[in-house]
């Protein structure tokens, strides 16, 4: 067995926050395995051109020197997340050589069978390793559609906190960071240590994004969508239907469908329950609204229909996300 369990593998400028909570969450594994007398994870910390590596916020971590050697050592890749928000800072970031460099080590390990993990932004770096064909997928939310046209092989699930299909491993936006790190414990090291660094740390499990998604947000700049989640919002508890919304935009129901699909990642009528789901969550949070009265303020016919959905889209009771 390999004397490393995972390769933490950082560029240049990583989301200072993701990369401690990985470091942190290994930390807490050593420390409650060493109390049991169990070994605990063992990890080395690489970039490419190795030395003193600046994060985000201006934070710095001395890393090795990523090798070709290391690709198919048995050791579980991790990538941390990148901290960019828009596919063009993704763009530029990725094409430099750093991240060039990175995506071909990425890809050879791979290509010897080793398992990678990414979360949030960092996962375009693994789709530009030509590591996500084929595989169910999981990244930032508001990123969801960008991923999906880069590579349409692939199943992008981004309603899914943690989704691992093989050995491809991937968890949604920066703070799902600490969900991928149970989850690697877990696989690698039992479900005794992954339980014990969840409740010394104070870790919730948290299997969707799905209560965390803004429906706004989902617009990324694009007008038509803004309009769209506006219209929704301010016509509850009747929402209007598609076809009304195509006929005051002009166009047809199908074009409609195809323009929601490209800018957010989800179909019409998805958009339409996210803003009716996001609206309740909200009043359930922020007032002392009863179930059923919010029920009825978003448009759904009784209080049943609406915990239904909020276990399915969010995995939470209204109880439970009143806190």
């Amino acid at each position: 067995m390999t004397s490393t369990d995972f390769t933490v593998l950082l560029l240049q400028g990583a989301y200072a926050s993701s990369v401690a909570l990985t470091l942190d969450l290994l930390g807490a594994g050593r420390a409650v395995a060493e109390r049991a007398g169990q070994p605990g994870p063992r990890w080395r910390l690489v970039s490419m051109d190795g030395g003193r590596l600046d994060l985000q916020g201006g934070m710095s971590l001395q890393t090795l020197r990523a090798q070709a050697s290391h690709a198919g050592d048995g050791s579980i890749w991790i990538v941390p997340g990148l901290g960019l928000d828009s596919a063009t800072a993704l763009s530029e970031r990725l094409a430099q050589p750093d991240a060039l460099a990175a995506a071909e080590l990425l890809r050879a390990h791979g290509r010897k069978g080793g398992a990678v993990a990414a979360s949030c932004s960092a996962v375009f770096l693994l789709q530009r390793a030509g590591l996500l064909a084929g595989r169910r997928v999981s990244t930032a939310w508001w990123l969801a559609a960008q991923l999906q046209r880069l590579e349409p092989g692939c199943q992008v699930q981004a309603e899914r906190m943690v989704c691992a299909d093989g050995p491809l491993l991937t968890a949604g936006a920066a703070m799902a960071q600490s969900d991928l790190m149970l989850h690697l414990l877990r696989t690698r090291l039992g479900e005794d240590l992954a339980e014990a660094v969840a409740r010394v740390l104070l870790i919730d499990a948290r299997q969707a994004q799905a209560p965390f998604v803004v429906p706004e947000l989902l617009a990324s700049g694009d007008e038509l969508i803004s309009q769209l989640t506006r219209k929704i919002s301010q016509a509850l508890p009747s929402p209007p239907s598609v076809e009304e919304m195509a006929r005051d935009l002009c166009m047809s129901t199908r074009t409609l469908s195809r323009h929601v699909q490209r800018a957010t990642g989800q179909g019409t009528l998805a958009l339409v329950q996210s803003v009716r789901l996001q609206h309740a969550r909200q009043l359930l949070q922020r007032s002392r609204m009863s179930v059923e009265q919010v029920a009825a303020a978003v448009g759904y016919q009784d209080a049943t229909a609406l915990r239904r959905l909020l276990r399915k889209s969010a995995g939470l009771t209204p109880s439970r996300m009143r806190g």
